[in-house]
């Protein structure tokens, strides 16, 4: 097992990695919208904390030698199901294999953002 860090993606906020690796798949940590260059999370609604997201994921992804079209199967959580189009047309931008997906509605996320998403990908 190889835990994966990487200094494009916010650090982790507990006591987890960003990613680790067994074999030739990458298990994730849940992405939230914080901005890794500055620490501070992202304003803006439901889009522009989708995008930051994404662009973490990405980040983890290609530290471990991987990238979006790799990920398999993803987790996404939203604070808010009225949120459900919006955050989708974000998240399509990046994620264009179309990977498997589940989609929850939770009562309350971390640092109180509008969504977190984890991924799965092949090596």
């Amino acid at each position: 097992m190889q835990k994966i860090h990487t200094e494009k993606a916010p650090a982790a906020i507990g006591p987890y990695s960003q990613a680790v690796r067994v074999g030739n798949l990458l298990f994730t940590s849940g992405q939230i919208p914080i901005d890794p260059a500055t620490g501070e999370l992202v304003q803006g609604g439901i889009e522009a904390q989708t995008e930051r997201i994404c662009k973490n994921l990405k980040a983890v992804l290609e530290a471990a030698g991987t990238g979006l079209e790799k990920v398999v199967k993803t987790t996404c959580f939203l604070a808010d199901m009225g949120d459900f189009a919006a955050f989708n047309a974000v998240y399509a931008q990046y994620f264009t294999e179309k990977p498997a997906r589940s989609c929850v509605a939770v009562k309350t996320l971390p640092k109180n953002v509008l969504a977190e998403v984890e991924c799965i990908a092949e090596i």
